[in-house]
């Protein structure tokens, strides 16, 4: 029986792949991942061979049945190589049966493999390479490329084993048969191949343009269906324009599964065609021998028979090196993620922080973002070339401490620095120059359990996973009682809310967490912390957007939160300013001003100013 999918799918296949130069040891690499599985992988090559090999029989018998059985009436023999043919048919399903349990265990073990190796490292990433990636590309990674890359091991190897196996016992036996009819029914092979090279471009160009209309209709939908993207059209009014401009792209993809039906038609039609002339050929030449007595009538149904078998592995050969090398750039695609190093990584001679009273030390810390090169790909950001912008420093020998217990607050004008100093306290990114300690630790030598034990951070947009609120707040210590989660958020002054619901704290929070208000998201974000219990808490004050109540209900919740803690404050609230122990003014990267409140207002500097601007009506309300 005539297989011609694999064919079609080979052709459909962007051949400009073939031109790809792939890393230097991508394919030593691609041996090292299938090692584990090199028993296995014997055991299924084994079952192809001998699946093939029992495939190519079948004409042979038919030959022997009509030859001798038929021709010389010994229904004996007939019937005995029948049943022989019935046996070889149950065996065939059982080896197609084995090739599949061997071959699913070897491509699912490889899919697991890849993607707990992809998402592991990834993890690892600074926060930098969130800031450059596009979220679509990387899933993409996580998923078209390692099944492309798996495909290597089951569907590409399988295949090409099988075709030359089933290609090389077919043509050995028809040339023995019949040397000259074989011949001349290869020479038909070329009027099939040629014009199906050309449907072949065809259907990869219109293929890379349904591809292209998918990912933006998936990006559009991504962006447009989440709660953010559904608010900005509605308040925009842009319904009706995104709707056309959807719309837009789906009839062209529509149009693209016409005119691929349809190529895919010709395809078939063509194969079926031209094998259904070589097998005229085959019987009306052979059938003229056989009338002749130059040759048996099972030598001609044996060869007929022995051409349905030939052309679709011979047409899937032709285009062997399109379906290998889309494998092997899967799996270079995959190592190209892999091989991008973490910048922020745990050094193998780490040691633990100290538990205790929380001290953190600048010691004249310089900092500049790192630059595209250093964290990001360029096929990650959907662009041609990374950005060769230089990284531009942006604090400048900011030297504080913190003592045991303090609270300073960093003030300042929008990009003056603020964030940027509480993201090197949990070592988000490294420092250029000079050191960041934690208990008189630096934090590049930390173990980072530790480094994330010690340092709790609320940020400004508290940030909440689709998930219950029970997991939520167990990412901060999964082996939580109930009886700890309850008192996390008492002291985050949420857990009347939570018990009001129905479901508790099973709860389903939604996307980013917008079943809930900003204060009761906030408030969740300190629980959090609370049942992490960190010696340092780093926290972005989010309280401008709050109603009134709800700003009373977070602040007392923050002095639960920071009480008996040493903490490290980006203030936009007058009583925070004036309660710091110190606050620290940031400008241009530089801390230009450092004292209490009153020191600062009687100084008459920049904090001053900011006063006037930023904390004064707030002072005029209280």
């Amino acid at each position: 029986m005539m297989q011609w999918g694999p064919s079609m799918r080979s052709f459909r296949r962007d051949d400009s792949v073939k031109r790809h130069r792939l890393a230097p040891g991508t394919v030593r690499r691609m041996a090292g991942f299938a090692r584990p599985y090199r028993r296995m992988l014997a055991g299924f090559l084994a079952l192809v061979v001998i699946d093939a090999a029992i495939g190519t029989a079948n004409p042979l018998i038919f030959r022997e049945i009509i030859n001798g059985g038929i021709v010389h009436h010994n229904s004996r023999l007939v019937v005995g190589l029948a049943l022989l043919v019935a046996g070889l048919a149950v065996v065939d399903a059982g080896l197609s049966l084995a090739q599949r349990l061997v071959s699913s265990r070897v491509g699912e073990g490889l899919i697991f493999d890849l993607r707990s190796r992809v998402f592991g490292h990834v993890q690892r990433m600074p926060l930098a390479f969130f800031t450059r990636t596009q979220t679509g590309a990387l899933v993409s990674r996580l998923n078209n490329d390692v099944l492309g890359a798996q495909q290597a091991f089951t569907d590409t190897l399988s295949s090409v084993v099988s075709n030359l196996i089933t290609v090389t016992i077919v043509l050995i036996t028809m040339l023995l048969l019949d040397w000259q009819i074989t011949l001349v029914a290869l020479s038909l092979l070329p009027v099939f191949v040629l014009p199906a090279r050309w449907v072949g471009r065809r259907l990869q160009s219109i293929t890379r343009e349904s591809y292209g209309l998918n990912a933006q209709m998936n990006t559009t939908m991504t962006e447009r269906f989440n709660v953010s993207g559904a608010l900005l059209v509605k308040l925009f009014g842009r319904q009706e324009e995104e709707s056309r401009g959807f719309e837009a792209k789906a009839a062209r993809v529509r149009d693209i599964g016409i005119t691929q039906a349809m190529y895919s038609r010709v395809f078939m039609t063509s194969l079926l065609l031209v094998a259904s002339l070589a097998t005229a050929l085959v019987y009306g030449w052979g059938g003229l021998l056989s009338v002749n007595g130059a040759l048996d009538v099972g030598t001609v149904v044996a060869l007929t028979a022995y051409l349905n078998r030939l052309y679709g592995p011979l047409t899937a050969l032709s285009n062997v090196n399109v379906d290998v090398m889309t494998a092997l750039v899967s799996f270079e695609r995959v190592f190209e993620v892999l091989d991008l190093p973490p910048m922020i990584d745990e050094r193998p001679d780490a040691v633990a922080i100290p538990r205790g009273a929380g001290r953190i030390e600048f010691e004249h810390v310089n900092f500049a973002y790192p630059s595209a090169e250093e964290v990001s790909l360029a096929s990650l950001e959907s662009v041609a070339v990374l950005d060769q912008t230089p990284s531009t420093p942006v604090l400048f020998d900011v030297d504080f401490t913190v003592e045991p217990g303090q609270m300073v607050a960093l003030v300042g004008p929008s990009g003056a620095g603020k964030t940027t100093i509480s993201h090197l306290v949990p070592r988000l990114y490294d420092v250029r120059r000079g050191s960041v300690r934690l208990n008189g630790v630096d934090v590049r030598d930390a173990t980072l359990e530790s480094l994330g034990a010690t340092v709790g951070v609320v940020t400004q947009d508290a940030h909440l996973f689709h998930e219950t609120i029970r997991s939520n707040l167990l990412l901060a210590r999964p082996e939580a009682t109930e009886e700890e989660l309850r008192d996390a958020l008492r002291g985050a002054q949420i857990l009347r809310f939570v018990e009001s619901l129905p479901a508790g704290l099973d709860t389903v929070v939604g996307d980013r967490g917008y079943r809930l208000s900003g204060g009761e998201k906030q408030r969740i974000a300190i629980a959090r912390v609370l049942l992490k219990a960190p010696d340092i808490v780093v926290l972005d004050e989010a309280t401008a957007h709050l109603d009134s109540e709800s700003e009373l209900a977070v602040q007392h919740a923050l002095r639960t939160a920071l009480a008996g803690r040493t903490s490290l404050v980006i203030a936009h609230r007058l009583s925070t300013v004036r309660e710091a122990d110190m606050i620290l003014v940031i400008d241009g990267g530089r801390v230009v001003e450092r004292g209490r409140h009153d020191e600062l207002i009687a100084a008459g500097g920049l904090y001053s100013e900011l006063y006037r601007t930023q904390f004064e009506s707030q002072a005029a309300v209280a």
